[in-house]
């Protein structure tokens, strides 16, 4: 059987993960599990950037991936970076087993509006599918309603749907 583990990369707010593994249950129809304890990304913080490196923490959650655990997501509320970009909603391997993605920058807060809940959890769902489509094997498409299209700003993630779009959903290694 085909688990994805959902990994709370420090504090995570448990409905999150809940909601978001309906989600995706619903979408993949793969089960998913929630990992009971947070994995420590202190050692992925930069102190100049003050932010984590997503690729550091992907180093440390490939160990969940096992016979068991099929893909592992970390999720987590910290602001992530590699060196090229100011700044990532996620970050995966092609084709690799762990993928992790931030709320940080999915929040309306972040940009100084109201909170809106229900935004917050289909923001995560999409950039989700996004990182795990990397693990699968799938790279960025041009259709801007595809899950895998890129997204280089908040506003890019709200125009694109929490599917697959007809050229990239037969190519996923399912």
């Amino acid at each position: 059987m085909r688990i994805i583990s959902l990994v709370p990369v420090g504090e995570v707010v448990r409905g999150h993960l809940e909601t978001l593994a309906e989600g995706m249950t619903a979408r993949l129809g793969v089960a998913c599990s929630l990992h009971g304890q947070a994995l420590d990304a202190a050692s992925a913080f930069n102190p100049q950037r003050r932010q984590y490196s997503s690729t550091e923490i992907l180093k440390r959650l490939a160990p969940y991936v096992s016979a068991e655990t099929w893909r592992v997501l970390g999720v987590t509320e910290l602001d992530l970076f590699i060196p090229v970009l100011t700044f990532v909603f996620g970050e995966a391997r092609l084709g690799g087993g762990a993928a992790v993605v931030s709320l940080r920058r999915l929040r309306q807060e972040f940009y100084g509006m109201p909170p809106d809940p229900e935004l917050l959890e289909a923001r995560l769902l999409k950039e989700s599918m996004h990182e795990l489509g990397h693990t699968l094997g799938l790279r960025h498409c041009p259709a801007y309603r595809c899950a895998m299209s890129p997204s280089h700003a908040v506003e890019s993630i709200d125009l694109k749907e929490a599917e697959f779009c007809p050229a990239c959903l037969p190519a996923l290694n399912l």
